[in-house]
């Protein structure tokens, strides 16, 4: 009589891993993750290793979460990770006053943030495809009108 479980929401070759109420507000931690958003894990890692945000820290350990769910939960291959999606979300947000002069006060802000890191599987032929990047022919047809200009 129990309830069925649920289906997976996510495809076979993805793991996630969450974190909720960072102390950081969600355009600061917006930063960190473009920073790595769409880059190899490998790549993704060393850049928040020598990242100077003290959010990057957090961000890497989610980062090294979703990393150990997909090979230990999902038997993904490591070295074929990327970050595929990288979500922000508010959280809640903590009011202070600060008191000013004269009786009055001023409101302080201490937003949180919440996140949503999701890692995917690169297939075989996105490893092709991402190794011998062509340009389009409409940016090609621009560099060769340029050089016809020149000359």
């Amino acid at each position: 009589m129990s309830k069925k479980a649920a289906s997976r929401r996510l495809a076979d070759n993805e793991a996630v891993a969450k974190a909720i109420n960072l102390r950081v507000s969600p355009r600061k931690l917006g930063l960190v993750a473009g920073l790595i958003r769409g880059k190899s894990c490998e790549q993704a890692l060393a850049d928040l290793e020598f990242s100077h945000r003290r959010i990057a820290r957090d961000v890497k350990k989610i980062l090294q979460s979703a990393i150990a769910n997909a090979e230990n939960n999902h038997q993904l291959d490591v070295d074929k990770l990327y970050v595929a999606d990288i979500s922000i979300g508010r959280g809640l947000v903590m009011r202070r006053f600060h008191a000013r002069g004269r009786g009055r006060s001023a409101g302080i802000e201490k937003p949180f943030s919440n996140m949503r890191l999701v890692v995917r599987e690169r297939e075989a032929k996105d490893d092709e495809a991402g190794k011998g990047k062509k340009k389009s022919t409409k940016n090609a047809a621009k560099t060769s009108a340029a050089s016809e200009k020149r000359a």
